[in-house]
């Protein structure tokens, strides 16, 4: 029996004026510094933001199908597919990228202080490997700032989630307290917080992982009343400390986990010579490992797991979600494929669910485990 296809479907199916616009500009934006370039973006999304124009991007954009709805963490998607932390850290964008058709937006990350980061440069592509290494050092407006702009409205239509990271000027013994100061300003208005121990990019997360500090930090959290609240991990721990990790997730009751960040490994074949420049890897060159990090967790855990690696296609989310992701996030694809990436990944959804006999995408999580 076919299936009702609503009004909105039908005009998210109309060819995209965005992609051809992107093709013509993106190398323009290549020729500029990746920060540089990041931030003419950032500002184009704002000036459109609540305009006209972001009505016009949602009615080109979004893919309304009942098929793509899903629930994680109590918290209700329109579909799976979310911009990871990074993209808008100071949450000046949410709302329209829910008009570029994303399900859901992490921000941040966000640390209790501002900060400015690390020195540039600190942001680097790698075009044959439809990559990026980055070394940003947490650059932020801090708790204060981010929690403000949140609390200003409007609500974005789409569900907004925190990533809570820790300010390059505390210590590991100061991190519970930190994380919760930042957890506590910006807390009323996220629909869930991300804690984030594993960034290659700052001073002082190499030791958050392990048992202790994990502990310390998601207990302080949970005494905070964080709800729902999720732990982000790297991809470059061993097997034992994503189980160590795991452990503690299920003894301090937390409502999911995200994986994976970006990676300091540089896998063979990598062919741009920014492949030496010190940070963290993310793009297509971790997708596969991301997809298996994914499937590690999933196997090992019964709370729903958001996959972060490399994704740029529906074929890549479709897999994430089979290995047991119950949402997709992405950035570096947003990059090198354009805004009109969430619609093109939700349209494909459908196509591969209806190929493999899903009702829906909640059906083909964790398929293949």
């Amino acid at each position: 029996m076919e299936r009702p296809v609503s009004d909105d479907r039908r005009t998210a199916q109309r060819p995209s004026p965005l992609r051809g616009l992107y093709r013509l500009f993106k190398p323009v934006l290549f020729s500029l510094p990746p920060e540089t370039a990041h931030g003419l973006v950032h500002r184009g999304l704002r000036a459109v933001q609540h305009t006209p124009v972001a009505d016009a991007l949602a009615a080109r954009c979004r893919v309304a199908d009942d098929r793509l709805r899903t629930e994680a963490f109590g918290v209700s998607f329109d579909n799976p597919i979310g911009v990871a932390a990074g993209f808008d850290k100071n949450a000046e964008v949410p709302d329209v990228l829910g008009a570029l058709g994303f399900g859901h937006v992490e921000v941040g990350g966000v640390t209790a202080r501002a900060q400015d980061g690390n020195p540039r440069p600190r942001m680097f592509r790698l075009p044959e490997d439809r990559a990026i290494v980055n070394r940003m050092g947490l650059n932020n407006e801090g708790a204060d700032a981010v929690g403000a702009r949140l609390a200003a409205g409007p609500r974005p239509e789409i569900p907004v989630g925190v990533n809570l990271a820790l300010s390059e000027s505390a210590t590991p013994a100061d991190a519970p307290e930190d994380y919760r100061y930042t957890y506590e300003r910006v807390a009323e208005h996220a629909d869930y917080v991300a804690v984030n121990v594993s960034c290659p990019n700052s001073e002082g997360f190499r030791d958050l992982q392990n048992r202790d500090s994990l502990e310390a930090i998601l207990g302080e959290l949970v005494d905070a009343g964080a709800d729902p609240l999720l732990v982000k991990l790297s991809p470059d721990l061993p097997a034992p400390a994503v189980e160590d990790a795991l452990d503690v997730v299920a003894e301090y009751g937390l409502d999911g986990v995200v994986a994976t960040n970006t990676t300091t490994d540089r896998p063979s074949g990598l062919r741009n010579p920014n492949r030496a420049e010190r940070g963290g890897l993310s793009g297509a060159p971790i997708e596969d490992r991301a997809t298996e990090m994914v499937r590690f967790v999933a196997e090992r855990t019964d709370v729903p797991v958001v996959g972060v690696g490399g994704v740029s296609s529906a074929e890549g989310a479709y897999a994430k979600i089979r290995a047991g992701a119950s949402l997709v996030q992405l950035y570096t694809g947003l990059v090198f494929e354009g805004p009109t990436l969430a619609h093109d990944i939700n349209e494909g959804l459908l196509e591969l669910l209806d190929r493999d006999g899903f009702d829906s995408v909640d059906e083909a999580v964790g398929a293949d485990l």
